[in-house]
């Protein structure tokens, strides 16, 4: 197996008196894509925010080996951890390139400056960007929107990616496109760590699973295994996951 990146153990979320998240315990490999599905209000968003340090948490989060006390948005994304919030919040009027550029400046500031090289990565990955480079992001489709998220998050060369909800809101053919965009990520050494309500489509692109329900793993394990479960077929895929099956 490979080495551990993201280790998360007895992880605790409070909202003053309400526990959101309850001992957590949830591993990303090097090179993997781990998935965490659940119904709404499951606590699934909660987990991303207070693993990117936007809530206060109790619990161990360990990163490549080093555990992070108290983590912030600042250690983590000096640690090349990037989040895609689900609503994406791009900055409407400044243009696509702008965005881009703005989701390398971490690395600009301290001193590497990469990023024309870095967009052009991006570009590979998103032809469609470049064609927009120009144009203003509240322009873009609802689809361009989320590949313009998606890019200026690995403007920063993250090692772990963590994706709030990609599918929400976009047409099927554009869903299968941007988490199609997401499987090749393992290709540039990035690991990713999703969030979606779309079950049967987050199963089909992971290697691993999370189930979560009432703030606690439900269950988990190999993404493929649980496509069969039937528990997870009967509450998630519903009869077309069960023909999936």
């Amino acid at each position: 197996m490979s080495e551990a990146l993201l280790e998360l153990r007895g992880f605790t979320v409070c909202y003053g008196p309400v526990e959101a998240l309850h001992q957590v315990d949830l591993t990303v490999q090097q090179g993997e894509i781990v998935t965490v599905i659940g119904p709404n209000g499951a606590g699934k968003s909660t987990l991303l925010n207070a693993t990117m340090g936007l809530l206060p948490s109790s619990g161990t989060l360990t990163l490549a080996g080093r555990t992070i006390a108290r983590p912030s948005v600042e250690t983590m994304v000096a640690s090349r951890v990037g989040l895609v919030p689900e609503k994406r919040e791009l900055f409407g009027e400044m243009s696509v390139e702008d965005n881009l550029l703005l989701g390398g400046f971490s690395r600009w500031r301290r001193g590497q400056r990469d990023q024309a090289e870095r967009m052009q990565e991006v570009f590979g990955l998103f032809p469609r960007l470049q064609e927009r480079r120009a144009q203003l992001a509240a322009t873009l489709s609802g689809g361009e929107r989320q590949m313009l998220a998606i890019g200026r998050a690995l403007m920063a060369r993250p090692q772990l990616l963590m994706l709030d909800e990609p599918s929400l809101g976009l047409a099927p053919l554009i869903v299968r496109e941007v988490l199609h965009i997401v499987s090749s990520l393992r290709d540039l050494g990035v690991s990713v760590l999703l969030i979606e309500q779309n079950a049967r489509a987050a199963l089909q692109v992971a290697d691993r699973a999370y189930v979560l329900e009432m703030g606690a793993v439900a269950l988990s394990g190999d993404a493929g295994e649980l496509m069969t479960d039937r528990r997870v077929i009967e509450t998630y895929l519903g009869v077309g996951g069960q023909k999936a099956a």
